[in-house]
């Protein structure tokens, strides 16, 4: 069965001509990024200028990252935008960035941050205590003039944010101090993600809910322009506080397809692209002037089921489609060498990952005895949501989906594909209108808490949800709870491990993969790191232009 259908998709595709044309389209527009600046002019020519074409698959859904969740729009913000804190260049070890230094109380309730002076947002007017609080009440205060603009503050709510911070003040113009409700563990590291970042407040009040589209930071880039899903332009900041910014330009490139994107970078017109497609790997590997960049991805891929929506509401169901899936298979024909097979929410990389816990095999006669004791014995017809563009997760979504797919049939389960752009797919789910759905994430601060809180805790589980599985468990949400205000890493992680166990027996998602980072850069290009959050920072990055 497998070899039937590995076979059938491995050949020659139908519609083949169609994407030709659909590819042609986008060439065409990569060609058009190669010969424009920012500004719409065609008398510059990007590859003679200081300026770096980066081709990523999919447009940025919003450039607030107060109101965004998806890895598109912190892969710009976090070029635009500070946090108090920051991580470092290629660890989550936590370092000083907006906040110089800062104290933290013994009972670890209270947070008191010392500002650095004489910083100013790009529109010109000064970082200070005032632009903190601004910047984080919007999200925490309800009555906030700004609590109700631009949309729903993702992860500050799903957080729970809400419930742990009981105040922020201004003590004078450069100390800000949080009191919290609890101790909460992973709140420093939380502070350097992109939810947290300082905005302008002029800007803010002035764009109101255009502010998404004309973002205003303190960081080594400032926005320029924006051709809505074809490329983001930032230009460099040349009073950054951080030292001088070596490119004069940024260029996000949105092209969706894998090969065009490969085809573009072997045409010279981008500097560097992400989201190879497995099979063409070799070939990127050895195309000349090429650095091929991987790291261990602190990421999951997962198929939610829809546990408020029968079957799936049905343990039993949920559990023979863990069965069902040959997640092997789909690691070896569409990760080639770039992923690992996953059995927990939590990926390797991070500690608290429950190494004992024993995964459900590839067993279609198990799933088909579990779907007969809960009442389905000829199976059921149902959907499966997968994205259209590929994630640092899953690189190949259209195949992997047509994979499990016909894994599912082999057990009577008639699943049809459904499918949209991204804003509108993340908006979907996020508001459960699926049965099942691919998802992904790449962890924010190498805290467990990150993953599990966010993806899987009651909270998380609030439209407009990040917990899409809409997973209610109280033993589970509470073992998290309890795990945020502890600060001994041991019994943390103690937590965290019956935490997994609890999921595996409510089998919410299918857990599916652990992929590998990868970046492809030209040789000429340097301070590029890879970071272990995904994320994509220009501000050491320069190019050796001949």
């Amino acid at each position: 069965m497998f070899e039937w259908w590995t076979l059938k998709r491995s050949g020659s595709r139908p519609g083949a001509a169609r994407f030709g044309v659909w590819a042609v389209a986008w060439a065409s527009m990569v060609l058009a990024i190669g010969a424009c600046s920012g500004n719409g002019s065609s008398s510059v020519d990007l590859r003679r200028e200081n300026v770096f074409v980066f081709g990523r698959g999919q447009d940025s859904v919003g450039l607030d990252p107060a109101h965004e969740d998806d890895g598109e729009s912190f892969n710009v913000t976090g070029n635009i935008y500070d946090t108090l804190v920051r991580f470092k260049v290629e660890s989550t070890e936590v370092e000083p960035s907006l906040a110089e230094s800062w104290e933290i109380s013994e009972d670890g309730k209270v947070y008191t941050f010392h500002l650095l002076k004489g910083v100013t947002f790009h529109d010109g007017t000064p970082f200070n205590a005032d632009a903190v609080l601004f910047s984080f009440l919007r999200q925490h205060d309800p009555k906030h003039e700004f609590a109700d603009v631009g949309g729903p503050y993702k992860y500050w709510d799903n957080m729970g944010m809400s419930q742990i911070v009981k105040a922020i003040e201004k003590v004078d113009d450069l100390t800000v101090r949080f009191r919290l409700v609890r101790s909460e563990a992973p709140f420093l590291a939380n502070l350097a993600m992109n939810f947290a970042s300082i905005v302008s407040p002029t800007a803010v009040v002035k764009m109101r809910k255009q502010f998404n589209f004309h973002p205003v930071g303190t960081g080594p880039f400032m926005f320029e322009s924006w051709q809505r899903g074809q490329k983001i332009v930032l230009r460099k900041n040349p009073h950054y506080f951080g030292g001088p910014v070596k490119l004069d330009k940024v260029v996000f490139a949105a092209i969706p397809d894998n090969s065009v994107r490969f085809q573009a970078f072997k045409a010279g017109k981008l500097d560097g692209f992400n989201f190879p497609n497995p099979f063409e790997l070799d070939a990127i590997r050895s195309s000349p002037g090429v650095r091929f960049l991987t790291q261990e991805g602190m990421n999951i891929c997962y198929l939610a089921l829809n546990t408020q929506k029968p079957p799936f509401d049905n343990v039993l169901v949920r559990r023979a489609i863990n069965y069902a899936i040959n997640k092997q298979a789909i690691i070896d024909n569409f990760y080639q060498g770039l992923g690992t097979v996953a059995k927990n929410p939590l990926p390797p990389v991070v500690w608290g990952y429950h190494k004992e816990l024993v995964p459900y095999s590839y067993d279609p006669a198990k799933a088909r005895e579990l779907l007969a004791e809960a009442g389905f014995p000829d199976g059921f017809e149902t959907t499966l949501w997968a994205m259209s563009n590929p994630r640092p997760y899953i690189l190949a979504p259209d195949k992997v989906a047509a994979a499990v797919i016909a894994d599912l049939e082999q057990i009577g389960v008639r699943a049809r594909k459904v499918t949209y752009d991204w804003p509108t797919y993340l908006e979907k789910t996020d508001h459960g209108q699926h049965d099942m759905a691919f998802l992904g994430w790449s962890g924010d601060n190498g805290d467990p808490d990150n993953f599990l809180y966010m993806l899987l805790s009651k909270t998380g589980a609030t439209i407009p949800a990040t917990n899409i599985a809409f997973y209610r468990s109280d033993a589970f949400t509470d073992l998290l709870e309890k795990a945020k205000v502890l600060t001994d890493q041991n019994q943390r992680a103690a937590l965290y491990r019956q935490a997994q166990e609890i999921f595996h027996r409510d089998a919410p998602w299918v857990p599916v993969a652990h992929s590998v980072q990868v970046m492809i850069v030209r040789d000429n290009v340097e301070g590029f790191h890879l970071h272990p959050t995904s994320r994509v920072d220009f501000r050491g990055v320069s190019i050796r232009r001949p």
